[in-house]
């Protein structure tokens, strides 16, 4: 049995391709090695969203360039950066997000020593196909492909093209085999749920409750949505966020809020936007957890864009921001504008963080002594520990003996932690 040895890094879009393509692997007959030295050939799914992970995902493939072994290069890294992959392993094959089906030719390709580069664009729902879960708890359901926005910054699209809604019977199909599957948890993704069905003429919503219709006992925790299209579904996105089934977790990434920046990154929403839906969902949902992505350090960000942002995080109070430094990506509108110095970067990336702990810490201590149900989905990082996701989604770390992951139980909160809680089984 020919061994392979795999690793993933990036969004769950990749997760779900690199699920897909174990299930196809395995189904061939091929068998998964722990460690790159045990293994026959290696695999890995890059991702190339920020400059620090490319980074990462150049030491790999130099990593495992070393070891003489057949190499696989899949992800969005081979769309967008083939001539640094062909500089550190000429014989590297490679797979383009919409080649994931053919994995195990490629496989076969670098085991014979030939190169296979599969980098087409042609679209085709990456659904109803086996997989290989990482997480027997968690079904990944991508709905679409590409996006509708032309972000100044994003060097993404590049690697995953235009809009391509998958039908909403399929999607469904797939819901209901994770379930069938043991599933307790369907994450739904893409790059931008917000748009899903635009060039279909279907919607968010409606899916969303197609999917709450399925028989079973689970969560469905929706992913990002661009605030752009989020205005155009807002009234019916959350009556359909009022099935017990949804998260009430709203993943709105804001990047900015001041109106020049968001301009300069070709948002094309104004900051009011993005208050007018969260204030409404507030009003539909008095526990909610709010996350959001910001860029701090965005060319020509002065101070006052900068405490408009602040402004906003200390208004808004959201339970969870995602931080990144402004790094430039090749090809992009972005990367030919003046950037600014590393140490204002680097000193708002502070005040920014350190304000968002103190703040998620506050959000976090309203939960004291909560009690109710909650789904184990994770293993924790220490002996005996499980995280599990209330219906908000919020974070909860048991300590038990006993072997949670898929199970509903019961907790009562007793400590808050800036990014989790920490509650006792009751």
């Amino acid at each position: 049995m020919v061994k392979i040895y795999r690793e993933i890094y990036g969004c769950p879009a990749n997760v779900a391709d690199y699920e897909i393509a174990l299930g196809l692997l395995k189904k061939a007959g091929f068998e998964f090695a722990d460690d790159e030295k045990q293994s026959d050939i290696n695999i890995i799914f890059t991702c190339t969203v920020k400059q620090p992970t490319l980074d990462r995902m150049i030491h790999r493939i130099k990593e495992l360039t070393k070891l003489n072994k057949p190499l696989v290069v899949a992800g969005c890294m081979p769309k967008t950066e083939k001539e640094i992959i062909e500089g550190i392993n000429p014989n590297a094959s490679m797979l383009g997000p919409d080649s994931i089906e053919k994995i195990v030719y490629a496989s076969i390709a670098a085991m014979r020593g030939n190169k296979a580069v599969l980098l087409e664009d042609s679209k085709r729902p990456k659904l109803c196909l086996p997989r290989e879960r990482k997480n027997p708890v968690i079904g990944i359901i991508t709905i679409s492909s590409g996006c509708l926005s032309n972000c100044s910054y994003c060097s993404v699209r590049f690697a995953r093209g235009n809009l391509f809604s998958y039908p909403v019977e399929m999607i469904v199909k797939e819901a209901k085999t994770s379930i069938e599957d043991g599933c307790k948890e369907l994450y739904i993704t893409s790059q931008d749920n917000s748009c899903y069905g635009k060039d279909i003429g279907k919607r968010l919503p409606e899916l969303l409750n197609e999917i709450c219709k399925i028989q079973g006992k689970f969560f469905v925790r929706v992913g990002m949505m661009n605030p752009l299209y989020t205005k155009e579904i807002l009234d019916d996105l959350i009556k359909s966020y009022k099935n017990l089934e949804i998260f009430k977790f709203l993943h709105l990434p804001v990047q900015s809020f001041s109106s020049k920046i968001l301009s300069l990154m070709k948002r094309d929403y104004q900051p009011e936007v993005v208050l007018d839906i969260i204030n409404k969902f507030y009003e539909a949902f008095t526990d909610l957890t709010f996350s959001t992505d910001i860029i701090v350090g965005f060319p020509n960000e002065d101070n006052s864009d900068f405490e408009e942002t602040i402004k906003f995080v200390e208004q808004i109070k959201p339970d969870i921001v995602n931080i990144s430094k402004f790094g430039t990506r090749p090809g992009t509108e972005a990367a030919k504008l003046k950037q600014l110095p590393s140490h204002i970067v680097n000193k708002r990336s502070r005040e920014l963080f350190e304000l968002t702990r103190r703040v998620s810490f506050k959000k976090n201590q309203r939960w004291l002594n909560w009690s109710g149900e909650c789904l184990i989905d994770e293993i924790g990082t220490r002996k005996d520990t499980w995280i599990g996701r209330n219906f908000t989604y919020k974070p909860i770390v048991v300590h038990s003996t006993q072997k949670l992951l898929g199970r509903f139980v019961n907790v009562e909160i007793t400590e808050a932690r800036s990014n989790y809680l920490i509650g006792r089984l009751i």
